[in-house]
């Protein structure tokens, strides 16, 4: 078992902040299509043995994700059509400093676009009530009924909670905590530690940012019938009042609810920081967009080569990087031709001039023939490592099949296929 929280704990400690990607949503068809490859890859599969060496697990993992990184930078590639020709079409909003401002454009195709700049002053913020720190093994409630009110968006709300014989306040708290996360009203609540003083206390947020100039607070708490301990939890004081974001539009200032809006209905940004000077917002030039996506594409393939230079390095197996390097090796002369190289390790590399008078000539066609050979070699790659990620860690064969009369077995791999084995075969 210590195995397997080893291999869980590195996945989330090393993958586990990843955003979700737009282009992670699947329909029926695909994920049939997905059971169908592994019940395939693992129709003529041997019995096999993994090798106990403690990096197993991450290799798995490593490999599983950064092939999920490549399939997802070929989906970004292709989203305006198959052939990456079509993304010099497509609109893409870009901004100066896309750390602190996310820009997407809304507006149609065939709008009139002129490019503004914008200054983020602040952030829109939530309410947030902090309680009191009670210790954790204390009995400050007494066993009953109790409830308060809650009134938001000028819907008012009663919960109830109960306090059972020998609960202390961790027991009470944590199931204050679980009424409000799962009611849906708005809110988010957890609890805030004190460590030295061994305590807890809860905190609540709303979901919502910014205020109405009439009303400054977003949500408000009380009890008529249980004051007492509501006094005794604290939730009804506010440590943070709700605030609207300021920033200036071409000079001018303005606020919003929210850290997301539109501008001029073709715009839709979000606020991430306050911004360093103005940001100017627009239309990606010509060729930015394919350099981008081009990039993300080259970042994602060198990550796996990286995974195969590291495990052969450990353990002298090339089987991986290998098969990943000779993408790039088979297609050399071509992509020195749109401005791609490689390095002695086999990282590749864009001059962005270069591809931009290539896709620019009269040799345009050619070029993004290359391109696209490379992006669905990539995509190739990517989904085979995913299927099976097994098929590159040291391992010994214990049992072929029978030619001929092979069984599936669909359910021999799991979503991290290797990482649970049974180290007593």
């Amino acid at each position: 078992m210590a195995r397997i929280d080893t291999a869980y704990n590195y996945f989330m400690t090393t993958y586990g902040d990843n955003i979700g990607n737009r282009y992670e949503s699947h329909k029926k068809s695909e994920l049939r299509d997905t059971y169908n490859k592994i019940v395939k890859a693992n129709k003529d599969s041997p019995l096999y043995k993994i090798k106990d060496t403690e990096d197993m697990g991450r290799f798995a993992i490593d490999i599983k994700e950064h092939a999920n990184s490549m399939a997802l930078s070929v989906s970004n590639l292709t989203s305006a059509g198959d052939d990456i020709s079509a993304i010099m079409d497509k609109r893409i909003a870009s901004a100066s400093q896309p750390d602190a401002i996310g820009v997407m454009y809304v507006g149609d195709d065939d709008a009139d676009v002129e490019p503004f700049s914008i200054e983020v002053d602040a952030l829109a913020v939530p309410q947030i009530n902090t309680g009191n720190f009670l210790p954790i093994d204390g009995h400050d409630f007494e066993q009953g009924q109790y409830s308060f009110d809650l009134d938001i968006k000028n819907h008012s709300y009663e919960f109830q909670f109960n306090v059972n014989d020998g609960e202390n306040n961790l027991n009470v708290l944590s199931k204050i905590v679980r009424l409000l996360n799962t009611s849906d009203v708005g809110l988010n609540a957890n609890l805030i530690s004190d460590e030295k003083a061994n305590s807890k206390a809860i905190q609540i947020s709303s979901k919502a940012t910014g205020h109405e100039p009439e009303d400054n607070l977003l949500f408000s708490i009380s009890s008529s019938i249980s004051w007492r301990e509501l006094n005794t939890l604290g939730i009804d004081k506010v440590t943070q009042l709700p605030s609207n974001s300021s920033f200036k539009l071409n000079g001018n200032e303005h606020q919003s609810l929210s850290n997301t809006f539109t501008v001029n209905k073709m715009f839709e940004l979000t606020l991430k920081s306050l911004s360093d000077g103005p940001v100017q917002v627009g239309l990606m030039q010509d060729t930015e967009a394919l350099s981008r996506g081009i990039n993300q594409l080259l970042d994602s393939y060198n990550g796996m080569i990286d995974i195969g230079l590291k495990y052969n390095g450990a353990h002298q197996n090339r089987t991986l990087f290998n098969e990943i390097s000779s993408i790039a090796n088979n297609q050399a002369d071509k992509l020195n031709q749109v401005g791609i190289t490689s390095d002695e390790l086999g990282h590749l590399t864009l001059d962005k001039e270069a591809l931009a008078d290539t896709v620019n000539s009269e040799n345009s066609r050619t070029a993004f023939n290359t391109l696209n050979e490379l992006k669905n070699s990539i995509s190739k790659a990517a989904q085979k490592a995913s299927i099976n990620p097994m098929a590159y860690v040291d391992k010994a064969i214990v049992e072929y099949k029978n030619p001929g009369k092979t069984l599936s077995a669909p359910y021999a791999t799991s979503a991290y296929s290797g990482m649970m084995v049974n180290y007593g075969l």
